[in-house]
């Protein structure tokens, strides 16, 4: 069997990097995507010569999208694999939401995701094969306080997913989501050491979740003896949201 290709979109920085290298670590050819943080997709391709391509695309604009996948099926083949993961986020108060940031939000998360996967499809059905996974948030699964517009996009994708998993399933492939919880990145650079310990002694298993665990639960899905697993929200948040 030939080697699969990969797209990994936001995958400059944390649960996409460490998703890229999973991926390359298990032998596919990666295409990571990132929108403005080129150098540090310059330094995780150098990490993995010859296995990570990076690729620039802002995954709310489709023009970018569609240019971004034809250059990969230039240089790494048709994607077999699409992890759509770019994700953005913001903390505030919903009466604080401005117009801009609620779109900016559901463009990025939703719209970012429905580009990606329009692009992915046709090259998917004419094989007959393909995983999609999209990677959501316990937040969209429960809901979080101070953050109501990256709840409803995270939301969003989960039913994305459920309904493409149902549309797709016939042509052999599976659109799965994963749900990370609170999972150490810098994203949480905001927080002080107190404030973790507090979330790591809220979560049952005592402990934040790393991006490299996150990481594996989308090798998993996106496996090639998963495809009886489809439509499905795999938790990754050490059971917070069960």
């Amino acid at each position: 069997m030939r080697e699969r290709t990969v797209l990994v979109t936001g995958a400059s920085r944390g649960i996409g990097a460490a998703v890229a290298e999973a991926f390359a670590a298990a032998g596919y050819r990666v295409a990571a995507n990132y929108n403005t943080s080129g150098e540090a997709a310059a330094q995780l391709a150098q990490r993995w010569p010859g296995r990570i391509l990076p690729v620039q695309a802002d995954v709310a604009d489709r023009a970018q999208v569609e240019a971004m996948f034809r250059q990969v099926e230039q240089q790494l083949g048709g994607v077999d694999i699409l992890i759509c993961n770019a994700g953005i986020a913001r903390q505030e108060l919903f009466t604080d939401v401005s117009v801009e940031d609620w779109q900016r939000m559901l463009d990025v998360h939703l719209t970012g995701a429905f580009h990606c996967c329009q692009c992915a499809l046709p090259y998917m059905l004419r094989q007959k094969w393909g995983r999609i996974v999209t990677v959501s948030s316990m937040w969209g699964q429960v809901g979080a306080s101070c953050e109501v517009a990256y709840s409803a996009a995270k939301a969003g994708l989960i039913g994305l997913t459920r309904a493409l998993a149902k549309e797709e399933g016939p042509s052999g492939i599976t659109v799965n989501c994963v749900a990370p919880g609170v999972i150490d990145t810098d994203m949480m650079a905001g927080f002080s050491a107190e404030d973790k310990a507090a979330l790591a002694e809220e979560t049952p298993v005592g402990s934040l979740g790393s991006p490299a665990q996150v990481a594996k639960a989308v090798l998993f899905l996106a496996g090639e003896e998963t495809g009886y697993i489809t439509g499905q929200v795999l938790g990754v948040n050490g059971g917070l949201v069960v």
